[in-house]
């Protein structure tokens, strides 16, 4: 795996050089094509692909930071946190610590078996880096050189490849392909210099199919060595993914292709999952990182619009910043929105596939809502002790029922609000955004001020405005199946 420091050093200028051309050739391209449109000359240097300029500004040419040399490693100093970058939250999760050897950064990942909790209720055997799923977030600096150690305690072979970042060839991480597996009890070595921002990921490239379901992913976080535009206050890191477990079991199901029934954010499901808290006023940017299976993720925020500010790692220019309150992310794909804080509460995040938002459900019971069971309810609880009839009028209070269920499952569970029980669960979270804050910690429920909530209405005051009172009988509606005219509403038993 390890090469010779002169080969290493040739085949990073010979990456560096292919790169450059590229950007030449397609800088030519884009001034001949502007000309000929009768755009006019271009009087400054047409901006390169890849080294995001937020608010049209630029980072520090690209140019000067893509060597893989030792002058250039002198020449960009390892970056510090708090004094080149503001760190990243990732919220129940952690980030990968590092030590600096001789101007370079030093990482440690180790694969193996993790006994992880996804929410109160449900622990699973998976496989994770360090401890955790997912596997705790790398952060580091536009020009840093990086030298990252995998360990393998898996039981199989594994490898990491570097989702996103354009790395040598033999460093890409793809087993068979780009290297030699990583066997059990085996440790590799990756080195590179990171010459791009933005937000990415890794996983295993190595048995993907298993590996990912497992768990072996986190995110990868390069920040601009000159930053430019408004400072983020809060920055925060959510990867999304889903799993198959089927209730009373405790592994996931690696060869499932539809039916997942755990959706988590870095790697938990509601109600385990922390709330991401800012102070009035803070600029927050929120990085999404999706390394499903199978699903992508439409992410939903209440009581905000943001604009959505990079794409797969690129930061676009504030022309291309779309605004909105949902933002697609596909499998395989990053995306970064940032927002002011300036709507205090409590706000709900999710997934807006809505069997995202529910733990452990399943599909194979019969559909119950409007079903009138009559005496059949009586007879049949005669014969099953602790029988009874579920879901015909809905399912919204069955989480808070508090009945039994199989050890190690959390079906319908969701958690008590403040106003009540939150029938949800699995992708989803809490943004809690606060006045006067202190602290970060988790401030507790909002307190709404008099005349902002909710409230039951009155019989006056309806009439007052429609000058009739409201009908509240509940709606009868008879409805028929596939199978021929059976009132389920009215359905009694024999009939």
């Amino acid at each position: 795996m390890s090469c010779p420091a002169a080969g290493g050093e040739l085949e990073s200028a010979r990456f560096s050089q292919i790169k450059n051309k590229s950007m030449i050739s397609r800088r030519n391209f884009f001034f001949k094509t502007a000309v000929a449109a009768g755009v006019g000359v271009l009087r400054a240097a047409p901006r390169p692909l890849q080294g995001a300029e937020p608010i049209g500004q630029r980072s520090e040419s690209p140019e000067n930071i893509r060597g893989n040399t030792q002058t250039d490693r002198q020449a960009y100093p390892p970056g510090e946190p708090g004094k080149d970058y503001t760190p990243v939250i990732t919220p129940n999760g952690s980030t990968l610590p590092y030590k600096v050897v001789a101007g370079v950064k030093v990482f440690h990942l180790i694969a193996e078996e993790v006994d992880h909790e996804f929410a109160p209720g449900l622990r699973a055997y998976c496989w994770g880096f360090n401890g955790q799923v997912h596997g705790p977030t790398i952060e580091a600096v536009e020009g840093d050189r990086v030298r990252i150690y995998v360990t393998n305690k898996l039981p199989e072979n594994t490898s990491i490849h570097w989702h996103g970042l354009l790395v040598p060839s033999g460093m890409d991480g793809v087993a068979g392909l780009s290297q030699k597996s990583i066997k059990p009890g085996e440790t590799y070595k990756y080195e590179f210099t990171l010459w791009q921002h933005g937000t990415h990921m890794y996983h295993s490239h190595c048995d993907d199919m298993t590996q990912i379901a497992f768990g072996l992913i986190g995110m990868f976080v390069i920040h601009p060595r000159a930053p430019a535009g408004p400072k983020v206050d809060r920055d925060f890191v959510l990867m999304s993914s889903e799993w198959r477990i089927d209730v009373g079991t405790r592994r996931p199901v690696p060869t499932e292709m539809t039916d997942f029934n755990v959706l988590t954010f870095n790697g938990r499901a509601f109600p385990g999952t922390d709330p991401l808290v800012a102070k009035y006023g803070d600029r927050v940017r929120i990085r999404f990182g999706n390394l499903s299976p199978m699903e992508h993720h439409p992410i939903h925020l209440h009581g905000y619009s943001w604009k959505i500010t990079e794409m797969d790692g690129s930061r676009l220019p504030e022309s291309a910043q779309q605004p909105g309150n949902t933002v697609l992310v596909a499998v395989g794909q990053t995306r970064a929105v940032e927002f002011i804080a300036d709507n205090p509460g409590d706000w709900a995040m999710h997934c807006h596939m809505t069997h995202h938002t529910m733990n452990q459900m399943g599909h194979n019971g019969p559909n119950l809502i409007g079903v009138r069971p009559g005496s059949s309810d009586k007879k049949a609880s005669k014969l099953v002790a602790g029988y009874m009839l579920m879901g015909e009028s809905g399912q919204a209070d069955m989480g808070e029922m508090g009945m039994p269920v199989p050890r190690n499952s959390i079906p319908m569970v969701g958690a008590p609000g403040k106003h009540g029980y939150i029938d949800m669960g699995g992708m989803f979270t809490v943004v809690k955004v606060r006045e006067n804050l202190t602290s970060y910690d988790d401030p507790g429920w909002y307190e709404n001020p008099p005349g902002t909530l909710a409230s039951l209405a009155s019989n006056d005051e309806f009439e007052r405005d429609f000058g009739q009172i409201p009908e509240t009988k509940p709606t009868e509606n008879k409805m028929k199946t596939d199978y021929g005219n059976i009132d389920h509403v009215h359905m009694q038993n024999g009939s």
